[in-house]
């Protein structure tokens, strides 16, 4: 009875895409660079995160 790992990879996935979107909404980003992310990572989970934490916009608080 034990978890699966890609089970569990697949859940801290699903909250490293969520925790992005919000940031990306968060932003001080124009409306189409909002967009754009958002398609992105939600295309390409995993590389579309990885993309954005290395380029994306940063929150309006920073």
């Amino acid at each position: 009875m034990g978890i699966e790992v890609g089970g569990f990879f697949s859940l801290l996935l699903l909250i490293a895409v969520v925790w992005a979107l919000i940031n990306v909404f968060q932003s001080a980003a124009s409306t189409f660079a909002k967009v754009i992310w958002t398609v992105v990572i939600l295309l390409l989970p995993f590389l579309g995160f990885i993309v954005w934490l290395l380029f994306g916009p940063r929150s309006a608080k920073a």
